[in-house]
């Protein structure tokens, strides 16, 4: 029974504190002690810069970007564009070759990796010819404002910041319920993230826009991602991984649940890894605030579809030792009613859309699990169509 206890209240307490509790906290110490620490950048910084846009099959939108990428507000002379196109078997490729051809006055090149192996082994790849002292990534699909490569490289000009990612703003935030609860989840991050940033360094950045010292990048397994595994390493190397705010980047968020669903799987292909990568993070007197804030932002968060489960579970087995397991067994007993009432009936609703938004990702990320621990976890995924 005090084994089966000690569970109930650790899962209630994880799940509380991944949604509640760590937001909280970090809101009141901004407001409290760190709300005048400001991000320092210097927009007269202007390294030589270089633009890595991972393709595979992007043909529906890859000119879209290129047009992008020409409007960018950043001397000609320190600027450069790279696709690396991921083994692309549409027409890709050639799109980026006849584009090339006809705007010369642009330092332009194509990458082409021999295999498809996903977005990162395409990007370890192509880094090998880059020059640049600074490397800018991000997708085919996203839109970014003509100031922010300017705005990402002057956050860079303070020598201990290593990783810089852009603050991603969803297009069609409200055309539907799956985007809108998206959104209002994203909105939050954002916060979360902004304030980890100025006080010392985010735990993830996000692959629509971000930036490294390109003498700083390291070659990481095709299966892991760069919103991951860059901060942590320089985190965990005294370094500093922050977003700037002002660098803004637009993409679509998944406007079906079925692509929505599979964006989020891929996102969590490696959750099981990422509760506690490495044990050092634990070490607060040397990693200070970033020991806090990754229990908080990233482990707690990975926890999550695993401690519903055992909170389920050992609610129902202890509900007969006291009132209050049934209450809270009645509180559970509702949400995954309002899940299942929005799935059956499609009931356009704002809480039952967020509790339903909620549920997909508990269940991504168990299925992330499944396929990691299955060994069915694989380096490429297919494109959320509707994010096109």
């Amino acid at each position: 029974m005090i084994s089966l206890k000690i569970l109930f209240y650790f899962s209630l307490f994880i799940i509380f504190w991944a949604m509640i509790g760590y937001p909280l906290s970090l809101i009141m110490m901004d407001k409290l002690f760190f709300h005048k620490k400001k991000m320092i950048k210097d927009t007269t910084f202007l390294p030589s810069v270089t633009v890595m846009v991972v393709a595979h099959n992007e043909e529906k939108v890859i000119y879209d970007k290129l047009i992008n990428l020409t409007e960018i507000n950043y001397p000609k002379d320190k600027y450069n564009i790279l696709i690396s196109s991921d083994n692309s078997t549409d027409n890709t490729n050639q799109i980026v070759e006849d584009f090339i051809v006809n705007n010369k006055d642009f330092n332009i090149n194509l990458y082409v990796a021999k295999q498809h192996l996903g977005k990162t082994n395409a990007q370890n790849e192509a880094q090998k010819i880059v020059e640049s002292e600074i490397l800018v990534m991000t997708d085919a699909n996203s839109i970014i404002e003509k100031n922010a490569v300017k705005e990402l490289v002057s956050s860079f000009s303070a020598k201990e910041i290593s990783y810089v990612c852009g603050k991603l703003n969803y297009l069609n935030k409200d055309i539907n319920e799956t985007s809108n609860s998206e959104n209002e989840y994203w909105n939050l991050d954002l916060k979360l993230r902004d304030i980890e940033g100025r006080i010392q360094t985010i735990t993830a950045g996000n692959g629509a826009l971000y930036a490294c010292r390109n003498d700083e990048y390291i070659d990481i397994k095709a299966i892991r991602s760069h919103d991951l595994a860059f901060p942590l390493y320089f985190a965990l190397n005294n370094k500093r991984a922050i977003m700037n705010p002002d660098a803004n980047v637009f993409e679509k968020a998944g406007e079906t649940v079925e692509d929505e669903f599979k964006r989020k799987v891929r996102m969590n292909r490696n959750g099981l890894k990422s509760i506690l990568p490495e044990v050092r993070i634990l070490n607060v007197f040397k990693y200070k605030w970033f020991s806090y804030f990754y229990f908080g932002h990233r482990t707690c968060r990975y926890m999550l579809w695993i401690m519903h489960i055992i909170l389920l579970i050992s609610n129902v087995l202890l509900v007969k030792s006291s009132v209050i397991y049934w209450f809270y067994l009645m509180l559970q007993i509702i949400f995954y009613s309002s899940v299942l009432l929005k799935l059956i009936f499609k009931i356009d609703n704002k809480i039952l859309n967020l509790a339903y938004h909620y549920a997909m990702t508990l269940t991504a990320q168990f299925v992330g699990a499944i396929r990691l621990l299955s060994g069915k976890s694989k380096a490429t995924w297919d494109k959320a169509e509707t994010t096109r």
